[in-house]
Parts: C-alpha cells; sequence; structure tokens
C-alpha cells in the first residue's frame, strides 16, 4: 500500500483537527473538486509520545487503532503534484479524515495482519490484507518521529490499498479492518 516500495523514504502530509468525522456521519461533497475518492487505511492512536523512536519499540507507543478513510480531492492533488507544491487543498481539509472508534491495543489482535476492506454502496472497491503495506507499522512511526515529536493522541493513517476509485453525493460508505469497530458515513446529496 502506498508508492514504490522501499525506493523512497514514506511521504507524510498533515490533517486539521477539523478533518476527524465519527462513524455514523453524512459528510458534505467537498467543494472546490470535481474528483472525490477515497482511500481506507488501518489508523493507529499513540499513546506515549516521543521523538526519534527506534523501530524496536515503536508499537509500544500504540494506544490503540481505528479504522479510517483519507478523503481526496484527486484533481488538487495531481495539481499539486505537478507543480511540486504541498497536498494541503487535496487531503487536508474539512471532514476529509472520517474515522471509526478507536479499539485498544491489548483488543486489536495482530493489526498488521488483518483483512481491511471499504464498500460504496454495499459494493466492495477495495479489499486487502495489512500485512501487505509497503512500510510496516513499526517503520511509519520511527520514521514519522524523525520528523515530528508524536504526542498521545496523535492519529497517524498508514497508507491504502489499490482500488481508489470517486465518490459521488448520496453514496453509502462502510468499511473496516478485522477485529476493529467498523466505519460507516454518507456523502450528503
Amino acid at each position: 500500500m502506498g508508492n514504490d516500495p522501499k525506493s523512497e523514504p514514506p511521504l507524510f502530509f498533515t490533517k486539521p483537527a477539523d478533518a476527524v468525522v465519527e462513524s455514523g456521519a453524512t459528510i458534505a461533497y467537498p467543494s472546490n473538486t470535481s474528483n472525490f475518492h477515497h482511500e481506507v487505511e488501518l489508523v493507529i492512536a499513540i499513546g506515549t509520545g516521543g521523538s526519534n523512536i527506534n523501530e524496536a519499540s515503536a508499537l509500544s507507543h500504540v494506544w490503540g487503532y481505528g479504522v479510517g478513510v483519507d478523503l481526496t480531492r484527486r484533481d488538487r492533488q495531481a495539481e499539486a503534484k505537478k507543480a511540486g507544491t504541498p497536498w494541503d487543498t487535496a487531503k487536508g481539509f474539512d471532514h476529509s479524515a472520517p474515522i471509526s472508534a478507536l479499539t485498544p491495543a491489548a483488543a486489536a489482535g495482530d493489526a498488521a495482519n488483518a483483512r481491511i476492506w471499504i464498500k460504496i454502496n454495499g459494493e466492495t472497491r477495495q479489499d486487502a490484507n495489512t500485512h501487505d503495506m509497503i512500510w510496516s507499522l513499526p517503520e511509519i512511526i520511527a520514521a514519522l518521529s524523525r520528523w515530528w515529536e508524536l504526542k498521545p493522541g496523535d492519529l497517524i493513517f498508514t497508507g491504502s490499498p489499490s482500488g481508489v476509485s470517486p465518490l459521488n453525493p448520496g453514496d453509502f460508505i462502510e468499511c473496516g479492518v478485522d477485529r476493529l469497530a467498523p466505519l460507516t458515513f454518507s456523502i450528503a446529496r
């Protein structure tokens, strides 16, 4: 899940706090796009912060896991990539990060080896296993902590499997990761 395997370091971007949307919500189709996509992702919830975390201890910093959807203005992302500019308008807009209730790590089982899926109006669009991610959970946490100090409550979206596709007004979205609380939301008409 992600870009070319291991050829470059992981790519990170941020979403503001008002991007987070609870399960069951109805969100507006965003302005300034005609190509609005979903990307289902495993979400890591940090419980113990730190900087320069090593991979061997990275999972000890995890409080729990959730299911998230990185909503993306794909047309704005393509423009930003072409211009070599930040992806803020493509990724960091209001209500662009629906997320399920968080499941404590002790109850989540092996989140690094779990089915991850999304259905739009009952049709499966993405269906994979988290063990197919390009970057392991410890690698993601360690790499991110070299750029920013992680704090309790930080949420890390980990990357999406193939099958991302457009969303439209009126769509109903349901998604999950094995053993985690499910996520549902809809796009307003």
